[in-house]
């Protein structure tokens, strides 16, 4: 079972579509105590770091993730969600994050003619192999919409790039804790790859 977590601020339908397309069972889960009875857990995420934040320690989400992540058990931060497991985000002022990957998140600043917010589809630059990519072709465009990119502590967390004026971080992942900046769920048919991926994932490389 995958949960998809709702805090109010996440694009729900979309993902439940998607994992129905690769025939795979989820539920939205809307209060924090009934994360256990999931295997895996997806974090979406639409709108601002700090509102997010402010949503996600007002429920008690925040705890729950922090102790469900630290268990070992598989999680899936997609767009907003991915930047939530960071340290912290500078999004309306300096917010703590879950911090369950190091570093930051902050506005980006591509070089002209690019511009913000970065939306459309682009391709990904590999970084290191994961098994979340695997099958996935470098080539292989995803789909974006973001105007912040995460900064990670360390270089060895980092599985792919992306090049909008300038390269950020486009996945990253920590043992069993990981996280998309393009949303999967309306890549496809690569971005329902790696959803199948992360539906058999062990919390591994």
């Amino acid at each position: 079972m995958i949960g998809i977590i709702d805090y109010g601020a996440g694009n729900l339908a979309s993902v439940c579509n998607a994992l129905k397309q690769i025939d795979r069972e989820s539920k939205i889960v809307d209060q924090p105590d009934a994360a256990g009875g999931c295997e895996r857990l997806i974090l979406p995420g639409v709108g601002s770091f700090r509102r997010a934040m402010e949503s996600l320690n007002s429920t008690g989400w925040k705890e729950s993730l922090q102790e469900y992540a630290l268990a070992g058990r598989p999680l899936l931060g997609i767009c907003l969600g991915m930047q939530l497991l960071f340290d912290e985000g500078e999004e309306h002022g300096v917010t703590p994050g879950l911090g369950l990957l190091p570093g930051r998140v902050v506005l980006m600043a591509p070089q002209a003619p690019h511009r913000l917010p970065h939306v459309g589809w682009n391709n990904l630059i590999p970084v290191q192999e994961h098994s979340l990519f695997r099958g996935v072709k470098p080539e292989v465009d995803f789909y974006f919409v973001h105007s912040y990119h995460c900064i990670a502590d360390c270089a060895t967390d980092v599985i792919a790039r992306c090049d909008h004026g300038g390269e950020f971080v486009a996945s990253a992942a920590r043992g069993n804790v990981a996280g998309m900046q393009f949303h999967p769920e309306k890549s496809w048919p690569a971005g329902l790859r790696i959803l199948e991926n992360f539906s058999n994932w062990n919390g591994k490389c």
